[in-house]
């Protein structure tokens, strides 16, 4: 037998494995981002109304949403935040970013190369005009600064509270056990998103932060800093909500200060229909929404 006829029985066998494979079990995943501009997001930045996207902050670049700087002189209370307009509950959420260049002049010194993602966020609709951040879950992203340790992937909690090996996270921003990322490389990370039970967050593959019973309370920035301070529409609803589980919400990319590109950003949902009989039926899901199952017409 020569290598010719063993190449043919390996491709044999891995078309087998491709048409064993159900499609129940099947991924699929889908894309946030069109790669061309920014349909299908809000843009919110701290002073301006809903999708004034001002002084082009959220820019799309070479199949990339940038988050830029070209256009400010200096930046003063401009936090900005980008929603895709569709809430999730339990879904993957997978990415790459990288932090470019310097930051604009104004920026605070904790927000050199540091960045995020919202998730389990109110909407850009939602938010006060001054308002700096949603009340949300960040996963917050910070690169190395060529001096000790610094890691990404963290958790902060504007608005919000979890607990961490089941007791009450007090601090506002917990760190991870990820490793440093110096420099503008691209790094890959993931959120596993489980309603009000558990998210986890992973950096380069591997798990750095898990975290259970996300909920609205705590204050806006710890318990120094009130809704009122963080300039949040309707603070009384939000105080009436205090101690209410977080089980869904937007994913919003964050614009802090520093330039940063974000690629690739793809989502897993994992809440659908869960009847084996519906043809849209999926193994993986872990949340039913049985109001979305289709049938074969007999």
């Amino acid at each position: 037998m020569n290598q010719k006829f063993f190449l043919l029985i390996f491709i044999s066998l891995v078309s087998l494995s491709i048409q064993a494979q159900k499609p129940a079990d099947k991924e699929e995943w889908q894309s946030l981002f069109n790669g061309k501009d920014l349909t299908g997001w809000d843009v919110k930045i701290a002073g301006h109304k809903v999708n004034d996207n001002y002084k082009n902050t959220f820019l799309v670049e070479d199949n990339m949403i940038r988050v830029n700087y070209k256009e400010y002189d200096k930046f003063t209370t401009e936090y900005g935040h980008m929603y895709y307009n569709k809430p999730y509950s339990h879904y993957k959420i997978r990415l790459q970013y990288r932090f470019t260049g310097n930051q604009v002049p104004g920026g605070a010194s904790w927000n050199v190369r540091n960045s995020g993602i919202m998730v389990h966020s109110q909407s850009a609709a939602s938010l006060g005009l001054d308002q700096d951040f949603p009340i949300s879950l960040e996963m917050q992203y910070l690169g190395g600064l060529n001096a000790g340790e610094r890691n990404t992937g963290n958790l902060c909690t504007p608005g919000t509270i979890v607990d961490i090996d089941g007791k009450l996270a007090e601090a506002h921003c917990i760190n991870s056990s990820s490793k440093t990322y110096n420099g503008d490389q691209w790094v890959d990370a993931e959120a596993i998103v489980l309603g009000d039970s558990i998210i986890y967050h992973m950096i380069g593959g591997d798990t750095v932060l898990v975290y259970t019973n996300p909920r609205i309370g705590g204050g806006y920035v710890g318990r120094t800093h009130t809704f009122k301070d963080g300039k949040v529409s309707n603070e009384a609803e939000w105080l009436k909500k205090d101690g209410t589980k977080l089980g869904s919400g937007y994913i919003a990319l964050q614009a802090e200060s520093h330039p940063i590109d974000f690629r690739n950003i793809e989502l897993l949902n994992l809440k659908g229909c869960m009847d084996p009989k519906a043809t849209n039926y999926k193994s993986y899901y872990v949340a039913a929404d049985n109001s979305t199952c289709t049938y074969k017409k007999k």
